[in-house]
């Protein structure tokens, strides 16, 4: 019995010391993975995720933009992630973090707010801030870190060459979604709104819309004028036309899914049915289900 019981503690031991060792592996990949990279110019990016290991994930894409004034970081990661990106930021510039534009409410990119000191001017679309004020994570003394200044429809921020555009058409991934212009650098940052290339995370407790979502591209495509540069949500920076093909995906998606519908198919039946990877070969198919049934609630 004795025997027994140490064999079995020797084991428990063993296999805490792999849980440790493994939480240890991926928190070492996701602080890899979260590097700062120079986008053009004084403007950065601190990634969110490992193109090899996607569970070493710290949040979507961090916008460093260093102007004569200031840092402004656009998204600020999951919590716990503030010190890391203010040590990538140290790498570039010895400049104060002076402003913070949160793209929408999700977790993963406004979850640090809080580690920046309250005299740093917090910016977001006016829904995204109604949005933040239900979070847990922005009660009771955190609600200092809520956005203070909000806008509708188009904000400008700062001038010549350090100025900011910020752009909302309507709803899509939630209902606040924030596309960020650096007018100087021809660079769209466009949160997750173009987060990935596979179909569209909606968030309809938010606000979002699976039947809006390529109407809301297809305004910002329309829009916004003399940009090449694309920063994602997620991914690499990438290209506008890379954007545009993101646009057309999302139409085509939902085309498919009102197909199935028409022909009386049920959500099960349209996520067996709907494959557009003859189409979009470079796109993964993880996020398909979800943004059936999220469509198909809509509609129904």
């Amino acid at each position: 019995m004795r025997r027994a019981i140490i064999l079995s503690a020797i084991i428990i031991v063993g296999v805490l010391s792999i849980t440790v060792s493994s939480l240890q592996s991926l928190q070492q990949a996701a602080l890899d993975a979260a590097q700062i990279e120079q986008v053009k110019d004084n403007l950065y990016v601190i990634t969110g995720s490992s193109p090899t290991n996607r569970e070493a994930f710290s949040g979507g894409n961090t916008g460093v933009f260093v102007t004569d004034a200031g840092v402004t970081i656009v998204d600020t990661k999951l919590g716990g992630w503030g010190q890391v990106i203010l040590d990538r930021v140290r790498t570039v510039t010895d400049k104060p973090v002076t402003r913070i534009i949160n793209t929408h409410t999700h977790g993963d990119h406004s979850g640090s707010n809080a580690f920046f000191p309250e005299s740093v001017d917090i910016v977001a679309h006016e829904n995204t801030k109604a949005n933040m004020m239900r979070m847990e994570t922005f009660q009771g003394e955190n609600a200092k870190f809520l956005p203070k200044q909000t806008y509708e429809e188009r904000l400008t921020l700062g001038s010549g060459d350090d100025r900011l555009e910020l752009y909302y058409f309507g709803r899509g991934h939630t209902d606040g979604d924030t596309l960020i212009v650096y007018p100087a650098l021809r660079v769209l940052q466009t949160g997750d709104m173009f987060p990935w290339r596979d179909a569209p995370f909606l968030d309809r407790n938010n606000g979002g819309s699976g039947v809006e979502f390529p109407q809301t591209l297809e305004r910002a495509l329309a829009s916004i004028q003399n940009v090449d540069t694309i920063i994602p949500g997620h991914i690499p920076v990438t290209t506008w036309s890379s954007l545009r093909e993101y646009q057309q995906f999302t139409a085509d998606f939902l085309a498919a899914v009102q197909s199935a519908m028409a022909a009386e198919q049920s959500a099960d039946q349209a996520v067996a049915s709907i494959d557009l990877s003859a189409r979009y070969p470079d796109y993964a198919s993880e996020r398909r289900e979800a943004a059936i049934r999220a469509i198909y609630d809509e509609l129904q």
